[in-house]
């Protein structure tokens, strides 16, 4: 079971909704069940150096079936994942805006926001998996 690309599609368009609202633009990747790209869109000025970021926070989210910002806090110094963003070839990203997607408690995608400030990233992720569940 994985989310569908018309359900990627309505997640996307509600973290856009959000993003306009905050008034940042934002590169917003939505990852399946296996953690393969499904969808991706880039905003008008949203940073280039952010869409790598948006597509490995959505894909954290879904390997560790753990939020990136959740994953921030268990991989600081002495934390039992310190150093985890050094794994996976560098892909895993530890900062928020990454959140796996549910279905009945089941994991069937993740969203990953990137182009702003980690609590706006956040929020716009926030907003994308709200409109899933």
């Amino acid at each position: 079971m994985s989310i569908t690309l018309a359900e990627a599609k309505t997640v996307v368009a509600a973290a856009e909704s959000k993003a306009h609202e905050i008034g940042m633009p934002m590169n917003i990747a939505i990852v399946d069940a296996g953690g393969n790209l499904l969808l991706f869109q880039r905003m008008e000025n949203a940073w280039l150096g952010s869409i790598d970021i948006a597509i490995n926070k959505a894909w954290t989210a879904r390997a560790f079936d753990i939020e990136t910002k959740a994953l921030s806090e268990l991989s600081q110094p002495d934390d039992q994942f310190f150093g985890i963003h050094t794994s996976n070839h560098g892909r895993v990203m530890i900062f928020a805006g990454g959140i796996p997607l549910k279905r009945d408690e089941k994991i069937v995608g993740a969203i990953g926001v990137s182009g702003g400030m980690g609590k706006q990233d956040q929020a716009v992720a926030e907003e994308g998996a709200k409109s899933f569940s």
